[in-house]
């Protein structure tokens, strides 16, 4: 298969170095004709100090970006602000999209990226990391196959305890805090467990002593006709990332993922409870491990390659991203929750 020319909008985004890597690490899918060095913009940024990842790849203007000969697909990377009218302009170019979370503040803006996209039949990939992650996915798998029984209870924690006093001012440039900037991770998630809320109710908080009180410590809980799912996130919780947590319960079995991620090529671990024998497992506790991954993003990206080259159809369609951003906004305090 000839390679995908892709681009690389933005250097600013947590994500942007490890994306790039990413990249770099698929020689043989992708051909990287560019960067547009973003650090100039004006939006709230946490990153883009750090040049290292991009060394011998060429720089461009946004402009000569879009005028490059058999350019079919660009990554945006930029800061959260920037994200949904960057994608835009790239979504006029009749290019595909592969775009870090979240999806922005504006609903509409979001949805009018989402239509255009859809009307002009371009691929379009929200970073929601976790949609490569293996037991995320065979949890999804344990849920539709009726494995756990009726759901009842989701637990999830997406805490951690980097960056110090600079990522607590970084969290009050956004109204939504922590819960806007990573809560959306496993929205995403729920959203594709669960479906539509009957209603959101978030408690934005900001943890004591932090100047201009940042919303740093957030629980927001998600109500189904027979279930509850709290999501929690706070930026200073010692050892958060360890203590990330995925714990879905239902009437016959148990999820339990802890860490929720690792990338030193030693197995990842979920534990899986049943009360039924199934197809693929028996009745009882079983510590599932999956394979060491080294990349966070390789997964994703292949898959986006997949799509472009009309090999598999996106499992994520616009309706499910636009649903997903409409809870973010809800869950982090920007909108009212509408049940319809």
């Amino acid at each position: 298969m000839k390679k995908i020319k892709i681009g690389q909008i933005g250097v600013c985004h947590e994500h942007a170095d490890g994306k790039i890597k990413s990249l770099r690490n698929l020689p043989d899918v992708y051909e990287i004709v560019g960067i547009v060095d973003d650090r100039n913009s004006s939006a709230a940024k946490f990153s883009g100090d750090n040049l290292a990842p991009y060394e011998g790849l060429k720089w461009l203007s946004e402009d000569e970006l879009f005028a490059t000969p058999g350019l079919q697909a660009v990554a945006v990377e930029t800061p959260n602000a920037d994200l949904v009218p960057t994608a835009i302009r790239c979504m006029e170019n009749n290019l595909h999209i592969h775009m870090d979370k979240p999806g922005g503040e504006n609903i509409e803006l979001f949805g009018q990226l989402l239509k255009g996209c859809k009307e002009r039949n371009l691929a379009f990939q929200m970073g929601y990391m976790f949609r490569s992650n293996p037991a995320m996915q065979l949890c999804l798998k344990a849920i539709s196959q009726n494995w756990l029984g009726d759901i009842f209870e989701v637990q999830a924690r997406m805490s951690h305890n980097y960056g110090g006093e600079p990522y607590q001012q970084y969290m009050t440039n956004f109204q939504g805090g922590i819960m806007f900037n990573l809560g959306c991770h496993f929205i995403d998630l729920i959203i594709s467990m669960l479906g539509r809320p009957e209603n959101i109710t978030p408690f934005l908080k900001s943890t004591p002593g932090i100047p201009n009180e940042p919303k740093n410590n957030c629980l927001t809980i998600f109500e189904y006709p027979h279930a509850t799912v709290t999501l929690r996130a706070c930026s200073l919780e010692v050892d958060g990332l360890q203590h990330r947590q995925l714990k879905v319960c239902g009437t016959k079995g148990t999820v339990d993922l802890s860490p929720l991620e690792r990338f030193d090529g030693e197995p990842l671990e979920m534990r899986l409870t049943l009360l039924e024998d199934n197809e693929e497992y028996n009745a009882g506790t079983h510590i599932v491990k999956f394979a060491g991954k080294t990349d966070r993003y390789e997964e994703q990206l292949l898959e986006l390659s997949q799509i472009i080259n009309g090999e598999i159809k996106n499992p994520y369609t616009y309706e499910h991203d636009y649903l997903v951003q409409e809870t973010v906004l809800s869950a982090a305090g920007y909108t009212k929750w509408s049940k319809h």
